[in-house]
C-alpha cells in the first residue's frame, strides 16, 4: 500500500475571486501559492478552465500557466484541464508548443471534454450545442497529431497543417475525467489519467479501476498511472478547518442555485443556509473533502491513498483566507515529508 510520503503532491489552483476582489487579486495570489508550493515540495501547479464564473479567474488557462511558470523555476506547471472541446486542437497546440518552449520540461497538458460553462457562453466560445463531448477522442487525435505528427496520422483535410511552435515537442498530455468515459479512453491510448475526485467522489472508485483493468502500454506510459484531486482543509484546530470549508460549501450551494458569485468569507455554520436538499447535493459533490487538524488529516490521506492506490494526490484547497490558504498546503506537505 502507497503512503503519504511515497507519492507525489501536487496542487489544483482555480484563482478564486475573493468577495470584494478583482481577477488581478486572484492572479497575484495564484502565483504567490505556486511559489510557496514549490519551496514545500510540490510537484505540479495547475489551472483549470471555466468560463463565466464570478469567483473564477482561470478563464485564459493558457496565458496564467505562462504567468506561473514565469514566476517559478522548477515546479511543473499545467492545465487541469483545457477544455478542449472549447478550442481548435491547432491553438492548444500552438499555445502548449510555446509555453513548452519558454519553459521547457516544465509544462503539462491536461485535457477534459467538458465545457466548463453555460450554454449562452458555449455559443460565444463558438462551440454548438451539438457537441457533447463525443467529438473529444477526434480532436484528441487531431491535436496529438500536430504535437508528435511522425506517430500519428492527420485527416485528409489537415495535411500541410504544422503547429509551430508545437510540432515534436514531448509535452505529457493527460485526461482528465469525473466519470469513466476519460478513464476508458486513457485507458485504451496509454496516457495518464487525473480523476476530479474533489467534486465527483461517487464515480471515483468505478473509473480508477476502470483505467488500471483496461490499460495498454503505450510510448506514453508503460504502465497506468492514476492522479485523483481531493479537497483538503487543513488548520491548527478541527473546528477551524471545518470553519474554512464553509466557503467551498457556499461556493457549491450558490453554483446549485445558478447564482454562482466569487468567493465569500467562511461562516460558523451552514446551518439556516441550505435546505436538506441542497445539504445533500453539497454532501454529493464535496462529502469526499478531507478536513481536520493535522493528525485528522494525516489519517484521512492515508485511508484515501489506500481506497484509491493514487499515484499521485492533487490537492486543491478553496479558502477565503490567503494565509490560511497558504497554512492548508504547507500542512499537508509537512505531513508528506514525516
Amino acid at each position: 500500500m502507497k503512503r503519504l510520503r511515497e507519492i507525489p503532491l501536487s496542487l489544483l489552483d482555480l484563482s478564486p475571486v475573493q468577495a470584494g476582489g478583482t481577477p488581478a487579486d486572484a492572479f497575484r495570489r495564484s502565483l504567490d501559492l505556486a511559489r510557496h508550493g514549490e519551496r514545500w515540495g510540490y510537484h505540479r501547479f495547475w489551472l483549470a478552465e471555466h468560463h463565466g464564473m464570478p469567483g473564477i479567474a482561470s478563464a485564459a488557462t493558457s496565458l496564467l500557466i505562462g504567468h506561473v511558470a514565469g514566476g517559478t523555476t522548477r515546479i511543473r506547471v499545467g492545465s487541469g484541464g483545457i477544455m478542449l472541446s472549447n478550442h481548435a486542437p491547432l491553438v492548444i497546440a500552438e499555445q502548449f508548443g510555446t509555453l513548452e518552449s519558454l519553459y521547457p520540461g516544465r509544462i503539462d497538458l491536461g485535457l477534459g471534454r467538458a465545457p466548463g460553462t453555460g450554454a449562452a457562453t458555449m455559443r460565444a466560445l463558438r462551440r454548438t450545442l451539438e457537441q457533447d463531448g463525443n467529438e473529444f477522442p477526434e480532436q484528441l487525435e487531431e491535436l496529438r497529431g500536430f504535437l508528435q505528427p511522425d506517430r500519428y496520422r492527420q485527416r485528409h483535410s489537415l495535411q500541410g497543417v504544422r503547429a509551430i511552435p508545437g510540432e515534436g515537442l514531448e509535452i505529457p498530455i493527460w485526461l482528465l475525467g469525473s466519470s469513466d468515459f476519460s478513464a476508458r479512453l486513457a485507458a485504451q491510448l496509454g496516457l495518464p489519467f487525473a480523476f476530479a475526485g474533489q467534486f465527483a467522489p461517487a464515480s471515483m472508485r468505478l473509473a480508477l479501476t476502470l483505467y488500471r483493468q483496461l490499460f495498454q502500454p503505450s510510448e506514453a506510459l508503460a504502465e497506468p498511472y492514476a492522479m485523483v484531486g481531493v479537497n483538503v482543509f487543513a488548520a491548527e484546530t478541527e473546528q477551524e478547518a471545518r470553519r474554512l470549508a464553509t466557503t467551498h460549501q457556499q461556493m457549491h450551494l450558490n453554483l446549485l442555485r445558478g447564482v454562482p458569485g466569487q468567493m465569500p468569507p467562511p461562516v460558523e455554520s451552514m446551518d439556516g443556509l441550505w435546505l436538506p436538499h441542497e445539504q445533500a447535493a453539497v454532501h454529493a459533490s464535496l462529502g469526499g473533502s478531507i478536513i481536520g487538524d493535522a493528525e485528522q488529516v494525516k489519517q484521512q490521506l492515508e485511508q484515501f491513498l489506500a481506497d484509491t492506490g493514487a499515484d499521485e494526490l492533487m490537492i486543491h484547497a478553496m479558502i477565503h483566507d490567503h494565509a490560511a490558504r497558504l497554512r492548508s498546503y504547507e500542512i499537508v506537505a509537512q505531513l508528506a515529508r514525516e
